[in-house]
């Protein structure tokens, strides 16, 4: 990206974060990068409507605004969780020149609202961290990864294990099965798909890959990459497959090509993806 100052927005499109992560994020951004970037933080992130960050409503004007304005560069999500699947479709409608000009970066959840923007060409999608990882262990250095990308430092955080001239993106796949067969799904053929999740029984992530593998317009994909798949609970009795065997199982009988394993996962060392990059 270029090198003058940008202007980061923070918005919650799904569950939201406190002040006290927040301003561990400003003084981290004011500490490291007061030359480059500036950050804003939407008053809807403080927000809490049971587990969202305020009405669908909120969200949908908050993600709205900062996206629509012309003094904010990129709009980076507070955090997963579940929400951006119930974003009104008339935000959508919504979106002008300054949108289509962003980048939008998260994953987890945000992976259904990057799709969705993406079948849209709004703007450029990005797989990547989220606001509230400064709080895991070693967080900096995965926030790092996102900020280094966005101020022009450095492209070390993008994902390089997977080296196609097709373009790819990268999803959680409970996000992507569950937008299989409606309006949000982009056209992903000719593509790379990597996938990755978190806390799913490996049974559940090979009933996933029956899913998209079935589907016939993800048959025209270039591959599928898989990360990392953490925080497996342990089945009453063993599946006898692991994740990574499931998912060659299911490329394999489809006719996808299995690319390898991609460097993205709910977890620190998780890399930005940019959509549609090849």
């Amino acid at each position: 990206m270029g090198s003058s100052r940008l202007t980061i927005g923070v918005v919650a499109p799904a569950k939201g974060i406190d002040r006290e992560t927040a301003d561990k994020v400003s003084r981290f951004v004011s500490e490291f990068y007061s030359e480059d970037l500036e950050i804003v933080f939407h008053p809807q992130c403080f927000l809490q409507h049971g587990h969202f960050a305020g009405t669908d409503e909120a969200r949908s004007l908050a993600f709205l605004e900062y996206a629509n304005s012309p003094d904010i560069d990129v709009i980076w999500a507070a955090r997963g969780g579940y929400g951006c699947m119930r974003l009104q479709e008339s935000m959508f409608e919504r979106l002008n020149d300054h949108a289509r000009a962003k980048a939008y970066i998260g994953y987890s959840d945000v992976g259904a609202l990057l799709a969705r923007l993406y079948k849209m060409q709004i703007g450029r999608p990005i797989h990547g961290p989220v606001a509230v990882e400064i709080r895991r262990d070693g967080g900096e250095a995965c926030i790092r990864r996102v900020l280094d990308y966005v101020s022009g430092r450095s492209l070390d955080g993008i994902e390089s294990s997977i080296r196609t001239p097709h373009p790819r993106i990268a999803i959680n796949l409970t996000i992507i099965e569950h937008l299989v067969g409606t309006p949000w799904m982009p056209d992903l053929s000719g593509h790379v798909l990597m996938v990755e999740d978190v806390g799913e029984y490996e049974y559940a992530i090979d009933r996933k890959m029956f899913t998209l593998c079935k589907n016939e317009n993800l048959k025209k994909l270039a591959g599928i990459a898989l990360g990392r798949c953490s925080d497996i609970p342990e089945n009453e009795i063993a599946f006898g497959m692991t994740y990574e065997e499931s998912v060659q199982d299911w490329c394999h009988r489809e006719g996808i090509p299995y690319l390898g394993r991609a460097d993205i996962g709910h977890d620190v060392n998780n890399k930005l993806v940019v959509w549609g990059k090849g």
